[in-house]
């Protein structure tokens, strides 16, 4: 294991060095306490605080302005240079703070509901840059470059402020001409036709919900792992997935999907807006928060959901 670097050598006071830079830019000591806003005798002080350190003058006092010693003059240089390579840095960092908006969200909640809504934002908010990312896990916003997330789950995280996007449910969806083609009618239709990740326990609920066994299709069933890529199959007319309607939207309002049946679960989880409650009053955070829950609210209403009774309690998305 490589050992750490050494600690830096001490330095003076951060507010002399100011004081210093300032001082010797103006050769006056007045200009100088005029720019930093403070008294002239304020800036005298700074800077015999930093001869002390030094042990040696910096400047040469004349009767209408100060002149910097050799050994001033060695100081101010580099010193002029230090504080505005750090005033560089933090006015970048500064500046991308404000203007890039980081979320983090699960993968099918990225793609499938997130994704085709984002255009929109950026037109209505072109100053902020938008980045997307995908995990699993649940963010850490003290350790991670995050700044909201939109999460799946029970809601009542300690130490984070969560607003709910929608509730989920669970329904059998197909293409409109499968439905036609099986003629699909009633959830008992389904006993025959080709489901897709029949193993998922949504499908095993949704059966139980209507007092019906699942069907078992063997091997020769299509199994896949995500919700979004079961959708994706679905679309392409290989069979019925069972998945969030809430997040295909956009394809069932388009008439690319329609529910098989006409029979839904209401999940016990729902979609979540996360964000550090300290950071609440960012006008990003603002910005993203009252649009996307905007967002969500239109969705919701332009969807009807056919809810069952039973909940799931954690189903594979």
């Amino acid at each position: 294991m490589a050992e750490p670097p050494p600690p830096p050598p001490k330095l003076p006071p951060l507010a002399a060095v100011r004081v210093f830079e300032a001082a010797a830019r103006h050769q006056n000591f007045t200009r100088a306490a005029e720019e930093l806003g403070m008294t002239q005798a304020a800036v005298s002080y700074q800077i015999r605080l930093l001869e002390d350190r030094v042990g040696a003058a910096l400047f040469l006092r004349q009767p209408r302005q100060v002149v910097l010693t050799p050994l001033g003059q060695r100081l101010a240089g580099p010193l002029s240079k230090a504080l505005h390579d750090i005033g560089s840095v933090f006015r970048a960092v500064c500046e991308e703070n404000q203007t890039a908006l980081t979320i983090s969200a699960l993968q099918t909640m990225a793609i499938t509901w997130l994704s085709p809504r984002l255009a929109q934002f950026q037109i209505e908010n072109p100053q902020v840059a938008v980045r997307v990312r995908t995990s699993q896990h649940l963010v850490d916003f003290a350790t991670e470059a995050v700044d909201l997330a939109l999460r799946y789950g029970p809601g009542g995280w300690t130490g984070v402020a969560a607003e709910k996007l929608f509730a989920c449910h669970y329904a059998p969806l197909c293409t409109p001409e499968l439905r036609e083609r099986l003629h699909l009618r009633e959830p008992v239709d389904l006993l025959r036709a080709p489901l897709l990740s029949p193993e998922e326990s949504s499908w095993k609920v949704w059966f139980a919900d209507l007092g019906l066994d699942a069907p078992r299709q063997g091997g020769l069933a299509m199994s896949l792992e995500m919700q979004a890529m079961n959708v994706q199959a679905a679309m392409r007319g290989h069979g019925v997935a069972m998945a969030v309607p809430e997040l295909f939207a956009y394809d069932i309002a388009a008439g690319r999907l329609v529910f098989a049946v006409e029979h839904a679960i209401r999940d016990r989880w729902s979609y979540w807006l996360v964000y550090p409650p300290a950071r609440q009053r960012e006008h990003k955070i603002r910005r993203f928060r009252d649009w996307v829950l905007a967002e969500a609210r239109a969705a919701e209403l332009a969807l009807p959901v056919m809810a069952g009774s039973k909940g799931l309690i954690h189903p594979s998305s």
